[in-house]
């Protein structure tokens, strides 16, 4: 409790930063921390991550109860209702039958053993996710909260309930990362906006890197037929002054 209450603390003070710079994605009140089922938190994920129900294939239009229907008419499982709404939820038979799939791995099967606790967050937020790694796993990347600051963090009971939380790893926008990853990602400065903005500089910075590039070779070629025209209309008055002379 008291570390759910110290985490809580630290992510509505990022809420309240953001607040007074004009952002409006506040996430602290549905960021939690929860000590889950190993087993039913790898078959939840499992699901999410192996059933598409958008890619399965459109229900027929013959329906058994149907008069119209030929009684020798094969039809086909579609696994929906008699009026035709289909069984499409994470508890249906197509998402059991996907998430059986014993040859399709998970990239975090590796974590998925022993007791675990797992943060939960609404959106890919950088912001949130640094504040959070100082409280649950600092580093001198991610300092733990000053005494003067936040003194209640440094309560014996916190304090010993920290020691036992290690920081595994993380899942960004389907994608695993490791412990550097994680905190890479708790890094990015000014979030996701921040990586935009570095993205935006980025081609532009590409864009100039090629106007430059191809503008030289233009300006040489330039140069190059001046000064070879130069050289010509030199040795043209030279030949004339030599035959003046002459």
């Amino acid at each position: 409790m008291g570390i759910r209450r110290e985490l809580a603390y630290a992510l509505r003070s990022v809420d309240a930063e953001r607040t007074a710079a004009g952002c409006q994605d506040l996430y602290a009140d549905a960021i939690k921390i929860q000590i889950i089922q190993t087993g039913i938190f790898a078959s939840a994920l499992r699901v999410v991550e192996f059933y598409h129900p958008e890619s399965q294939p459109d229900p027929t239009t013959q329906r058994p109860s149907d008069p119209a229907t030929a009684s020798s008419a094969r039809i086909p499982n579609t696994l929906s209702t008699p009026d035709g709404t289909r069984f499409m939820h994470g508890l249906s038979r197509r998402a059991h039958q996907a998430a059986a799939d014993k040859k399709l791995k998970l990239e975090l099967d590796p974590l998925l053993s022993g007791p675990l606790a797992a943060v939960a967050f609404p959106a890919v937020s950088p912001q949130h996710l640094k504040v959070a790694l100082s409280i649950l796993s600092p580093s001198s990347d991610f300092p733990a909260p000053k005494r003067k600051a936040q003194p209640s963090y440094h309560e014996p009971s916190v304090q010993a309930g920290l020691q036992k939380l290690m920081l595994l790893g993380a899942r960004v926008e389907g994608k695993v990362f490791d412990q550097e990853g994680t905190r890479w990602v708790g890094s990015i400065l000014g979030g996701i906006d921040g990586l935009r903005a570095q993205l935006v500089a980025m081609l532009q910075n590409v864009g100039a890197s090629i106007t430059n590039t191809l503008e030289s070779a233009g300006r040489s070629l330039y140069f190059t037929m001046e000064g070879r025209k130069g050289m010509l209309e030199d040795e043209q008055k030279e030949e004339k002054t030599e035959k003046g002379q002459q």
